[in-house]
């Protein structure tokens, strides 16, 4: 008796140009922007656990966090200047972000000074007491 082998089920493939011709490609500029900020990162979780003591739940998990992420940054990648720029960048993002909220704010008190249909803080098919 001959023995026989069996038939593989052929592959199937995606129909002609459903898949892109490349495949994407890193931008080399936001990893390198990514691994500063990354540098930054490990710079304040090293500043955290004197605070929260390398006993402590915290101070652990600061220190789990940092053994993982130290091999992305080579030690000195980021120096005072780098650091100082990122700081005033989030600092003018957070002043944006500031506004945005304290014109939100004002919004909503005017609306609901008024009684009318803008922002009235009534749930839709409500009405006021």
């Amino acid at each position: 008796m001959p023995q026989t082998s069996p038939v593989a089920a052929p592959q199937q493939q995606a129909p002609f140009g459903a898949s892109p011709a490349t495949g994407p490609t890193p931008n080399k500029g936001f990893e390198a922007a990514a691994a500063q900020r990354l540098g930054l990162v490990i710079k304040q979780l090293e500043e955290l656990i004197p605070m929260a003591g390398a006993t402590s739940e915290i101070g652990k998990a600061c220190l789990d966090a940092l053994n993982k992420l130290v091999k992305y940054v080579p030690a000195g990648s980021v120096n005072p200047a780098q650091q100082k720029n990122q700081i005033e960048s989030m600092a003018q993002k957070n002043a944006q972000q500031n506004q945005q909220m304290q014109a939100l704010k004002q919004q909503r008190m005017q609306g609901g000074q008024g009684g009318g249909a803008e922002g009235g803080g009534q749930p839709p098919g409500q009405q006021a007491a």
